[in-house]
């Protein structure tokens, strides 16, 4: 069972072993990227694994039917629109932080992350869909119709946001603060 009530995931015994061993290479080779781009959507941890492994188990669903496209650009996509519809779910429902710190056994590729805390404090202050424009476009390095694509846009809408977004991050004073360095 995933996280969901009333849905249901298969046991990969029960489907077919070419799809089973399929998804499991595909999750294998793509998890870390996408747990990244999970972490730019959520700025959190926590959430970023929750909304990965929601999004793949509503994949993995479908999963015969995924790969005859290309896998990726649909598990992107999901992702993106898993994150809106938790967004809108869970918007006045945070969780409360607790004094002790769990134990994190490994970095998992956030620590580069964490170096630019600057960074994630402005795209955090961007409205949602400005976000996911500049992590699919400059963080995620996809096309301006790759984004669309993920976002289920136009390129035309891809264009406002991006040009929408970066301006507000130029002037953005912590940001500005950071290009004054030396």
């Amino acid at each position: 069972m995933s996280g969901d009530p009333g849905v249901w995931v298969a046991r990969p015994a029960e489907r077919d072993a070419d799809c089973a061993a399929e998804f499991s290479a595909y999750v294998a080779a793509r998890y870390p990227a996408l747990l990244r781009m999970s972490y730019l959507l959520t700025q959190d941890r926590g959430l970023a694994e929750d909304l990965l492994q929601t999004t793949l188990a509503r994949c993995w669903l479908s999963w015969d039917k995924i790969t005859a496209d290309d896998p990726h650009v649909y598990v992107r996509r999901a992702l993106v629109n898993s994150h809106r519809s938790w967004w809108r779910l869970k918007r006045g429902k945070r969780e409360v932080p607790t004094d002790a710190v769990p134990a994190d056994s490994a970095d998992g590729g956030f620590g580069v992350l964490h170096e630019n805390a600057v960074l994630m404090e402005a795209l955090a202050r961007l409205p949602r869909k400005m976000c996911a424009v500049v992590v699919l476009r400059y963080l995620e390095d996809l096309s301006e119709a790759e984004t669309a694509t993920t976002m289920g846009c136009s390129v035309g809408t891809v264009k406002s946001q991006t040009s929408r977004a970066l301006a507000k991050l130029r002037i953005d004073p912590a940001l500005a603060g950071e290009e004054r360095r030396p």
